[in-house]
């Protein structure tokens, strides 16, 4: 096998460590295990967790091999299996022309099948369809003996959810099986309301109108303050109907063709281009172009799931310094906590034109799975930012106090005791990993920066 030396980081483009990279096909895997050393493996996919989840400083990190070119499409029973190493673009180019929509997507659509079960993803329908892990009906997992199992709900299903939001930490997922929605266009009908704070978006989110709509997203102004404090557009949408296409997509309805406009070049200025100035004027353009009031409109997939994969590279805007996400939920009834952290992000005068707030509906039965009922806030901010991590961790502890807590695949500050905190379930998930990798084959900084294995 080829191996390759290689810097590698999350999509924040912070805290790079350096590993063995190589690309292997699953039938290679078992030998290539055999080689590992006591700085562990771990599997990395499209590299669009924003932190060190996907990095192995000093050890093995593979790219496993796969695409949706092959994927098998059961229209009957409205399933698909495909391989892990296939990227949602792959298999939403394939379904959609056929009828078919995958049944959660987060922001991106690069990120591969089995990353998006490792994070156990979640996007704008948690609070009517659940998080990925939910739609899995069965996976082939590559165990560190070089054994494969086959395990589902109903088949090992100790190891089936602790690979569900395991971060790669219990095994390689070769493929796996998942339900997917029907759909009668590749178009979205779209409800869009201009809200002129806070409290008004928390009170029309909660006011039952959710729930009519299997998408709901709200951006916020995270650099408002006073009275226009949360100041946000509301978008809630449905997969558009045929007959509420206009003539001209008609012919085609499932056409779909997602393209990239343009791409962010590798050279930025230091500290790059977003600080507060450019983010407060960016962020009151688009509160302004915003309608206080569109019902119906019909946009396409791409615009409405995935905005900014329509610029490549778009972290590069940040700069050298990179950027830092930062996703946290908090249950129902913290809603004054959850203005409290929107006050505090607003005060520090951090950058931050990526913030939206969604619902959550149930969570399900994965010890890692990040998503519980209650309202997740995600926001970004540069990772040069003075004070950034004493804001971060301010933030943690107001999370943790409400009941909360935040998400692995976006985290690249939080220390140990807080993710015990917030994941009251770690260690039964510790006890199904030392059942299946007792010798810790699987590793990643993440794991290690946070002592996930228990050590």
């Amino acid at each position: 096998m080829a191996v390759t030396r290689t810097s590698l980081t999350g999509w924040g483009r912070t805290n790079p460590s350096a590993a063995e990279l190589v690309e292997l096909f699953r039938s290679e895997l078992p030998a290539a295990l055999k080689e590992v050393d006591d700085r562990g493996a771990l599997v990395r996919g499209l590299g669009r967790s924003y932190g060190d989840a996907a990095q192995n400083g000093g050890g093995l990190v593979i790219r496993l091999m796969g695409s949706a070119t092959d994927a098998l499409l059961d229209r009957e029973a409205g399933t698909v299996t495909v391989s892990a190493g296939a990227s949602l673009d792959e298999l939403l180019r394939y379904i959609v022309p056929r009828g078919f929509f995958v049944p959660v997507t987060p922001g991106t659509r690069f990120v591969t099948i089995g990353g998006a079960i490792a994070s156990d993803i979640h996007g704008k329908n948690h609070h009517f369809d659940g998080s990925f892990g939910k739609h899995v009906l069965r996976m082939s997992l590559q165990l560190a003996d070089g054994s494969v199992a086959e395990i589902g709900p109903d088949r090992d299903p100790e190891l089936f959810w602790a690979t569900i939001g395991g971060m790669g930490l219990t095994g390689i997922v070769l493929d796996a099986t998942i339900r997917l929605l029907r759909v009668e266009t590749s178009r979205m009908a779209v409800d869009t309301h201009r809200l002129p704070d806070l409290d008004t978006l928390m009170d029309t989110m909660a006011d039952g109108d959710d729930d009519a709509h299997r998408y709901s997203v709200a951006w916020i102004d995270l650099a408002a303050k006073g009275s226009q404090l949360g100041r946000s557009v509301l978008t809630r949408g449905d997969h558009a109907r045929f007959d509420q296409l206009p003539a001209k997509h008609q012919s085609d309805p499932l056409a779909y063709g997602p393209d990239q406009l343009v791409s962010v070049p590798p050279i930025i200025p230091r500290p790059g281009l977003l600080n507060h100035v450019t983010v407060a004027a960016f962020n009151e353009l688009w509160f302004r172009k915003a309608p206080k009031r569109k019902i119906g409109g019909i946009e396409s997939i791409s615009s409405f799931f995935h905005p900014l994969d329509m610029v490549g590279q778009w972290a590069r805007f940040y700069g050298k310094p990179g950027l830092v996400q930062y996703q946290l939920v908090v249950p129902f009834g913290q809603e004054d906590a959850m203005r409290r952290i929107v006050e505090r992000v607003s005060a520090s005068g951090a950058a931050s034109f990526l913030a939206v707030l969604k619902r959550f509906g149930a969570g399900n039965e994965a010890p890692l799975s990040f998503p519980q009922p209650g309202w997740t806030l995600a926001l970004d901010m540069p990772g040069g930012a003075p004070g950034l991590g004493k804001l971060l961790h301010g933030l943690d502890d107001m999370v943790l106090e409400a009941g909360g807590r935040n998400y692995f695949a976006k985290d690249a500050h939080t220390v140990p005791e807080t993710i015990r905190r917030g994941y009251p379930r770690l260690a039964e998930w510790q006890a199904v990993r030392r059942r299946v990798d007792p010798h810790g084959v699987w590793q990643s900084d993440l794991g290690r920066r946070l002592h996930l294995a228990g050590d």
